[in-house]
């Protein structure tokens, strides 16, 4: 039988598409790089991620957090949000640095819809990048935006041992979170810019133990109380990063002086972040120690002085993040589920 070139090159093109090279560097993302095959999929991602925040705006900032915790290891290449197989146990989210990682549901929801409109051609990575670009910018009322460029592949690999090695620890010192910012080639301004994030979402009681008897120059007693009693409550329960977002019955109880600053909207992406921490009511060790070095204290004075500034700071920060790229020679693909490699 005989084969024309044109159908060699057909079953060529078909069998690249399944694994290939990822792109070296970010030479091949760019705004707008599904406007001609897949008109419309940034407005599927906003409509699912909108949806998901008005049920429990709490996804919102798990789809934010997802963001860091998937660009900082292999690149942005969805690595994290690899299921665990038997071939396979011990994937990125099985981390224990990755304790409460979350929103992986909305991530599905959106790549079936994704799948249904435009079958084998959006990355699960750039969804997931799509995804916490619309949480920013629904929490923080519009306040956070930009425009990541997409073209980027799945992964095949990944691995809990390269989270725990690559993703800051909440136990970090100073110098410990500049070196790891910087192997990322991050600055310290941009440390302390990312650090805003956690103005929104929860931390898990074994994240902030240090903090449990940390002493007053560090952290302001009566709210170091309050987590100590919610941490009490439970094996390893979880507390708003932001003291903002606390119960206020666990306020009145704790720390009764804090109770008017409460905010009525919970998980409100702004500068908070930056006023607590000068306040020394943080939750984590890593974003205390922010106020142990020169520079990075400058810049948390100066995001707790302007708000506005840090919104456009961070959403610079977050299209840099998204830009990492995956690991030299690594291959990349399409998946057709985002929780499993391609077969």
């Amino acid at each position: 039988m005989k084969v024309s070139a044109a159908a060699v090159v057909v079953a060529l093109c078909a069998a690249t598409a399944l694994l290939a090279p990822a792109a070296e560097g970010t030479g091949k993302l760019k705004v707008g790089y599904y406007k001609n095959t897949c008109r419309g999929v940034e407005s599927v991602v906003k409509y699912h991620v909108a949806k998901a925040i008005k049920a429990n705006r709490r996804s919102g900032a798990a789809l934010v957090r997802l963001i860091f915790h998937d660009c900082f290891v292999r690149g942005c290449d969805g690595s994290v949000l690899l299921d665990p197989t038997p071939a396979n146990p011990h994937t990125e989210k099985t981390a224990p640095i990755n304790i409460g990682l979350a929103a992986f549901e909305v991530i599905d929801e959106i790549k079936a819809a994704v799948e249904e409109q435009c079958p084998g051609t959006v990355s699960c990575s750039d969804i997931l990048v799509y995804a916490g670009r619309d949480a920013a910018s629904i929490l923080s009322n519009g306040h956070v935006h930009f425009e990541p460029p997409a073209g980027r592949l799945d992964g095949v690999a990944s691995y809990a041992a390269e989270a725990q090695r690559d993703l800051p620890d909440s136990t970090f010192t100073v110098q410990e979170l500049i070196r790891n910012f910087r192997r990322k080639n991050f600055t310290v301004e941009e440390l302390v810019i990312l650090s805003g994030a956690h103005a929104v979402g929860v931390g898990h009681c074994s994240s902030l133990r240090a903090r449990l008897t940390a002493p007053p120059d560090q952290i302001v007693p009566a709210y170091r109380n309050l987590l100590a009693g919610k941490c009490a409550a439970g094996p390893d329960p979880v507390v708003p990063n932001n003291v903002r977002d606390e119960d206020p019955a666990a306020v009145a109880a704790a720390f009764p002086s804090f109770l008017k600053k409460l905010r009525k909207t919970k998980d409100f992406l702004d500068n908070s972040y930056y006023h607590n921490n000068l306040a020394r009511i943080v939750t984590f060790n890593s974003d205390w120690q922010l106020l142990t070095e020169k520079e990075a204290l400058g810049h948390v004075k100066e995001y707790a002085e302007n708000g506005t500034l840090w919104d456009e700071d961070f959403s610079d920060a977050l299209v840099k993040l998204s830009k990492l790229p995956m690991p030299h020679g690594s291959q990349g693909q399409i998946r057709k589920h985002c929780r499993f490699v391609n077969y």
